[in-house]
């Protein structure tokens, strides 16, 4: 099961007893409980129909017993119960004890008046215990993962619309390249931009370039993205920027290593046939990282990488050692590189 598949449902008044919902992306899981507590409870009444638990102080027998009173007011009440570490294989740290198996007890006659959500701070659960098992077949459970490269473009430009204004050709990129991924933080970027352009204005690139505060492992993304595209002024004029944040060039050369050390492992990934969200998970990154990576890694071959790899261990001995002069050895590797 998915959560999509779950919005549908609600979308045509279907709603489930029980919705468990786990994975890393905290940000996507906070929009879908709070799509179930507007569809399921009216605005007015959200004070008197929702309660929220936390399962390492409260017992999950307490939690059914609510589930099974009568809601005050409301014709149907939500109950959030956070902390299910009980559906993962990890050691419970709190004394509070749960019996799980009243799940299953209570999921044969759930209250038609009650919609019961647990939440797992886990990217699994353990498929080995039998009521994970059990409660996946029937569709009680889903996964929060990182969105597509594809699929986070659209959430940004669905996001611009949300804020009344568009992004113009390539602004939705440059916003993921300066941005980065995380949901949060792309949202509160796309609600500066919407006070800058005004309903119905339009964002350009340059805007975006102008306006998005880019961290330092952003900024060193972007610095080796003009570098792959041959773009040595616009290359050495981010490296100034990083120098004019107090960034050390020992430092800005690790996260370079880190990025180039992403490409080679990409490539050699698809050459095995992995798909980009196989290979996040494999590398730990975001699909869209992997994505640009990915066009990134095109300009290479595996000996170039490998090499610029070498040249980048030669140069960091270099620096640390005082042999090179920080600051023009990085300017003299980029030069070398965006040619």
């Amino acid at each position: 099961m998915d959560a999509r598949t779950w919005m549908k449902e609600l979308d045509k008044g279907t709603v489930r007893p029980l919705y468990i919902c786990y994975g890393p992306e905290k940000y996507r899981m906070r929009e879908f409980i709070d799509y179930v507590f507007r569809k399921c409870v009216p605005d007015d009444l959200r004070e008197f129909a929702v309660t929220k638990y936390d399962l390492s102080e409260t017992s999950l027998d307490d939690v059914l017993e609510d589930a099974l009173t009568m809601p005050f007011m409301a014709e149907r009440k939500v109950i959030l119960a956070s902390n299910a570490a009980f559906l993962t294989g990890a050691k419970e740290s709190t004394k509070v004890e749960h019996r799980p198996e009243r799940l299953l007890d209570y999921m044969k006659s759930p209250a038609d008046f009650s919609v019961v959500i647990l939440t797992v701070d886990a990217d699994k659960l353990d498929e080995r215990k039998k009521i994970v098992k059990l409660l996946k077949d029937n569709g009680s459970m889903a996964p929060f993962v990182p969105l597509s490269a594809d699929d986070l473009l659209q959430w940004v430009k669905r996001q611009a619309d949300a804020f009344s204004f568009r992004l113009g050709t390539g602004a939705a990129e440059a916003l993921l390249l300066s941005a980065g991924t995380d949901l949060q933080a792309l949202r509160s970027e796309l609600e500066k931009l919407s006070l800058y352009a005004g309903s119905g204005g339009t964002v350009s690139v340059e805007d975006v370039d102008g306006m998005v505060a880019r961290t330092t492992e952003q900024d060193v993304f972007m610095l080796i993205d003009h570098i792959v595209r041959l773009r040595k002024e616009k290359a050495m004029t981010v490296f100034h920027e990083l120098l004019l944040k107090k960034e050390e060039p020992i430092k800005i050369a690790a996260l370079m290593t880190r990025q180039f050390r992403m490409l080679l492992q990409v490539k050699e990934l698809e050459r095995q046939g992995y798909s980009q969200q196989q290979m996040a998970s494999q590398l730990g990154g975001h699909p869209y990282g992997i994505k640009i990576a990915s066009e990134q890694g095109k300009r290479f071959s595996f000996e170039q990488l490998a090499s610029i790899l070498a040249s980048l261990a030669d140069l960091d001995y270099g620096m640390k050692t005082g042999r090179v002069e920080k600051t023009l050895g990085m300017e003299l590797f980029i030069l070398k590189l965006a040619v």
